[in-house]
């Protein structure tokens, strides 16, 4: 009797090694951080897309590389490897990322911007209703709506910043689910139709090319909203990335409004493609 309660304590204590060692080896073992699933229903026809338009021979796809999945591992001609990502939207979900792989590896956020967008809506069993040319026409600075979420990004060494500008469309399904902006429309699906420019940027510096070359020295939020002919909203992003990026400053207050000044100079006008 004594032997068998012996024996079966001692399969329980073999199964209970077993598994704390399978416990341990799952817990040294690296993980792979899959992408966020924040947005990913409507943006991936779009983002497989992009995909394709910008993947060159050579480039490989979909690769593990510390542990996350990289959309194009691109290796240049003098060697150097490059990581390509293309975010749709929320920079906020991809900074930690970015920021771990930039620490070894040269890396590219591609980031569209829809200059035209069709929408075409359809019914909850798919037919075709109609399709129209929506009045809203994204611009470069719209850029600023995201980095704000990750506004220091530029301050990493190794980090590009390219813009694609591009004509899109968008497929709402009259399902009843959908936003009552889109009078109950659900939007299924982003589509990308063209590729009319990209605009690169390189580092902080280049952020500062998105203002207006006679610019007074302080000025404000409504002041540089004023000149660029745009909203203040969009402008407290501008400056607020500026500053994070260590290339704009406060230097006072008039009023409730921050004055500010920008830190460097020499800047390109054209290179950040503000159009």
């Amino acid at each position: 009797m004594i032997c068998r309660r012996e024996e079966t304590m001692g399969k329980q204590e073999n199964k209970m090694d077993k598994a704390a060692q399978a416990k341990l080896e799952n817990r040294n073992r690296p993980r792979v951080h899959t992408r966020s699933n924040i947005g990913t229903e409507n943006e991936r026809s779009l983002h497989a897309a992009l995909k394709r338009w910008y993947a060159q021979p050579g480039d490989r796809l979909e690769v593990h590389v510390d542990g996350y999945i990289i959309d194009l591992l691109r290796t240049h001609a003098h060697g150097k490897q490059e990581l390509i990502e293309i975010q749709t939207k929320n920079f906020a979900a991809i900074a930690q990322k970015l920021g771990s792989l930039v620490k070894n590896y040269r890396v590219r956020l591609v980031y569209p911007i829809p200059v035209e967008k069709w929408i075409t809506r359809i019914t909850a069993t798919g037919e075709f209703i109609r399709r129209r040319k929506s009045p809203k026409r994204g611009k470069p600075i719209d850029l600023f709506t995201e980095l704000i979420r990750a506004p220091d990004l530029l301050r990493q060494k190794n980090l590009v910043i390219e813009i694609l500008l591009t004509k899109e469309e968008e497929i709402w399904c009259e399902d009843g689910k959908g936003s009552w902006r889109r009078k109950g429309a659900s939007r299924k699906d982003r589509k990308l139709l063209e590729v009319i420019d990209r605009i690169e940027l390189k580092d902080g510096k280049d952020l500062l090319g998105f203002l207006p070359e006679e610019l007074p020295t302080p000025f404000s939020n409504k002041d540089l909203a004023l000149l660029m002919g745009e909203p203040v909203r969009i402008v407290r992003m501008l400056t607020y990335s500026l500053r994070k990026c260590g290339v704009a400053k406060v230097v006072g207050k008039k009023g409730n409004e921050l004055l500010f000044t920008v830190c460097c100079h020499g800047v390109n006008h054209t290179s950040s493609g503000r159009h």
